[in-house]
């Protein structure tokens, strides 16, 4: 049976954390896949980490990579990308903890990597869409996407998406030092590094929804890093 990894970056995720890993731990054992669960947590002062840490110590197939400073949600997918691929992961996920990404949709994703280097969980082709957005939140993820794609040249509609499920072959194809962005042009990034080194991406389409609990981690920053990555990464291929 396949070995399925899922990669679960945290940052003051308290109030969400425990919720997800009981939706979706199940669903990573789809087609009987052997599922680890991966929490990687910046140093979250909420406590997130002591959360992670007790269900690691509660369920079989969670484990808990602490990082000592928050370093970007780039960085903590990298550094999960890489501990999967040391143990042996056939299909390595990632999601967020917010439950914006639905557990559920797990499976499809799963399936989809079946025939493709990487299944991409997308808001924007047929079926798939947002709920309770704000309008000009709408406005800025598409804007965003539109503006990826121009400058990439690449066919995928949803650039920006962070649902994902990695063949092994996907990800042992890409260098992981190559690797610019930390925040979430770390998106962008994956996706155009995987299209460049000749990988089939599948577009599975999802439903994204507004986070259940906390506080959104997207700044001013994040956002301008996305801008100007955009242009330098065409640049460079």
């Amino acid at each position: 049976m396949p070995s399925a990894w899922l990669i679960l970056p945290t940052y003051n995720e308290a109030q969400n954390l425990e919720s997800m890993v009981h939706a979706v731990l199940p669903q990573l054992a789809h087609g009987g896949a052997t599922p680890t669960l991966l929490i990687v947590d910046d140093a979250s002062p909420d406590g997130t980490g002591r959360i992670a840490d007790r269900l690691a110590g509660e369920l079989e197939g969670v484990r808990v990579l602490h990082r000592p400073v928050k370093d970007g949600l780039g960085r903590a997918y990298l550094a999960g990308f890489q501990a999967a691929l040391d143990g042996g992961a056939d299909l390595i996920l990632q999601m967020d903890c917010d439950f914006s990404h639905d557990p559920a949709d797990v499976p499809r994703l799963m399936e989809a990597a079946g025939s493709a280097d990487l299944a991409l969980g997308s808001r924007y082709v047929r079926g798939g869409g947002v709920e309770n957005w704000a309008l000009r939140r709408r406005v800025q993820s598409r804007g965003g996407c539109a503006y990826a794609r121009l400058i990439l040249r690449v066919p995928v509609r949803d650039l920006t998406g962070g649902f994902k499920c990695w063949n092994r072959r996907a990800l042992e194809a890409l260098d992981f030092d190559g690797v610019d962005a930390h925040g979430y042009g770390f998106q962008i990034e994956m996706t155009y590094r995987a299209i460049k080194a000749g990988l089939s991406v599948s577009e599975v389409p999802i439903i994204f929804r507004e986070r259940r609990e906390g506080q959104s981690k997207m700044t001013l920053w994040i956002t301008l890093e996305a801008v100007w990555m955009v242009p330098a990464l065409r640049l460079r291929s």
